[in-house]
């Protein structure tokens, strides 16, 4: 079984170190919930919490360094004493544009996967009323999804390859991670608030 090595509260800390942004934080948070979710609908229960402190610290030198995304990773998250097996995992999900560390456990694939389209969803709840996941459908995402002028740093094709490796249908892939954003929308948007305050 996975573990992980420093708490929430240390990763909590480390992401406010190296991130103020409210949208960067809001990313982190999203694909902290996310991939929980998707740890216990896949029958990985006891490496949810690995599984998201993964998804909360898989952007940590992002907002600081842009430039030189998971360049700068390694070090940060080694001195704060996270292991290496999640720094692998961390890396991976930049493969091909950053990296060149491949996903090769399942927990790797759907950080890859899911990375790029969170933020294509969360982009197309800001354009509705609501500006929310809760009232959102299938065809809304698919519709901006093909709309390549739409939130156009969220790339497609790392979506699609995320799905071929995950060997899921790219439906598949939005279904299972809208369902995520809707069933977390709320618990991210408090817990947001008050690392923001």
């Amino acid at each position: 079984m996975k573990e992980c090595k420093i708490s929430r509260k240390e990763a909590l800390s480390l992401l406010g170190e190296y991130n103020k942004d409210p949208f960067h934080l809001e990313h982190a948070l999203t694909l902290e919930a996310v991939m929980r979710v998707m740890a216990e609908e896949l029958g990985y229960e006891d490496e949810k919490d690995y599984w998201a402190m993964t998804g909360l610290l898989h952007d940590i030198d992002f907002e600081r360094w842009p430039d030189k995304h998971l360049e700068m990773a390694p070090d940060i998250l080694q001195k704060a004493g996270v292991g290496e097996d999640m720094i692998r995992s961390i890396l991976s999900h930049g493969y091909g544009i950053c990296s060149d560390i491949e996903p090769e456990h399942e927990m790797e694939k759907i950080l890859f996967a899911v990375d790029e389209l969170t933020g294509l969803i969360g982009a197309t709840a800001l354009v509705r009323p609501s500006r929310s996941v809760s009232d959102m459908g299938m065809s809304s995402v698919k519709k901006k999804f093909k709309q390549k002028s739409f939130a156009a740093g969220c790339s497609r094709d790392t979506i699609n390859a995320g799905a071929e490796r995950l060997g899921w249908s790219l439906d598949q892939l939005i279904e299972k991670t809208l369902l995520a954003m809707q069933k977390t929308e709320e618990a991210v948007r408090q817990e947001l608030s008050k690392i923001s305050s």
